[in-house]
């Protein structure tokens, strides 16, 4: 989302032009869950589903049935915001949009069932289970592992993933990339992203006290875009259904590469996450941890895999598996 550079993979990089979010994640093993209302124009089954077993479908689910409590508390904030809505529509005008939407498809190759057609239907799969509506998706060339969504105002949104992502990780994993980036579409982070982005650029702009208000909003922004995270994390899982697949993923992003990846261990990166929450529940490793932080826009990769972990375990998660409708596997149909 920023233009900056991340300082680790786990950290996608935006494209240049600050505009919505972005991320990653994929999966198999296991059952397939659908969530939302199911749609009568769609029949169940249609999509081929690229994992073993049956598929579980979820009625009514709603954006805040898995959004992270941070993640509520600061969309709140952000809605309470006076003529933010308009502003960023007045910013963010056709020419930027246009610009936005060339850069980032006109060296990229659309997905489509004819067209690289496994990670096409691993993207129809993801969908059907949020139960939102697909995105386009790109595949663009690039020795950076990442994953974005754009959600450019009257066009449909689009994915776009770097083939070292591809490389990097299993199809069980890219799908659970792909639900992390719908997850940022269900919940609608894209337009408040970019239109707190224009705010705080804009302060930058205002003499005198618009620095020190800029950092203020810039700072806030940080730590709304990482609770974003987390909530766009457990849409992974919801997917995946297995927080093994979604802790591999972030793994890997932290210090993976395809020659290795049959060596790295789930749980000792787990056991990792846990000795760096000890660590940090000092009163000098709380100050350390906020400062290490605070001006990134996700959270660390071992908090993100402790985060994931421990709402797997929770009553609220488990709850939402029960809602689901078990159906005959799609896989069987096709």
């Amino acid at each position: 989302m920023a233009s900056t550079p991340f300082s680790t993979l786990c950290h996608f990089h935006k494209p240049t032009l600050r505009v919505l979010a972005s991320d990653r994640f994929s999966f198999g093993g296991g059952s397939a869950i659908a969530f939302g209302k199911v749609r009568k124009s769609r029949k169940i089954g249609t999509i081929p589903v690229c994992r073993a077993g049956s598929a579980v479908v979820f009625r009514d689910l709603d954006a805040d049935d898995f959004r992270h409590p941070l993640d509520k508390q600061n969309t709140l904030i952000l809605r309470a915001i006076p003529g933010l809505n308009e502003l960023g529509r007045a910013l963010l005008g056709t020419v930027a949009e246009q610009v936005m939407l060339l850069e980032n498809i006109g060296t990229s190759v659309l997905v489509s069932k004819n067209q690289l057609p496994d990670l096409y239907h691993l993207m129809l799969e993801a969908a059907e289970i949020l139960n939102v509506d697909a995105p386009d998706l790109y595949v663009r060339q690039s020795p950076v592992p990442n994953a974005y969504t754009l959600a450019i105002s009257g066009k449909r949104p689009f994915v776009v993933i770097h083939t070292s992502l591809v490389e990097l990780l299993t199809k069980a994993e890219l799908q659970a990339v792909l639900a992390h980036e719908l997850g940022h579409l269900k919940c609608d982070h894209g337009v408040w992203l970019t239109y707190a982005n224009i705010l705080t650029l804009g302060a930058y702009t205002v003499p005198g006290i618009g620095g020190m208000i800029a950092r203020t909003l810039e700072e806030q922004l940080f730590r709304w875009l990482r609770a974003a995270e987390l909530t766009c994390d457990r849409a992974a899982l919801l997917v995946a259904q297995d927080p093994k697949v979604v802790i591999s993923v972030l793994m890997k992003l932290a210090g993976g590469c395809p020659s290795m990846a049959d060596q790295l261990n789930v749980d000792a990166f787990l056991e990792q996450a846990r000795s760096y929450e000890k660590a940090a529940s000092s009163p000098i490793g709380w100050y350390i941890r906020n400062a290490q932080t605070r001006q990134l826009s996700h959270p660390l990769p071992v908090l993100r895999a402790s985060e994931i972990d421990e709402w797997s375990r929770t009553p609220a998660y488990k709850s939402l598996l029960k809602r689901g409708i078990q159906i005959k596997s799609l896989e069987q149909t096709v």
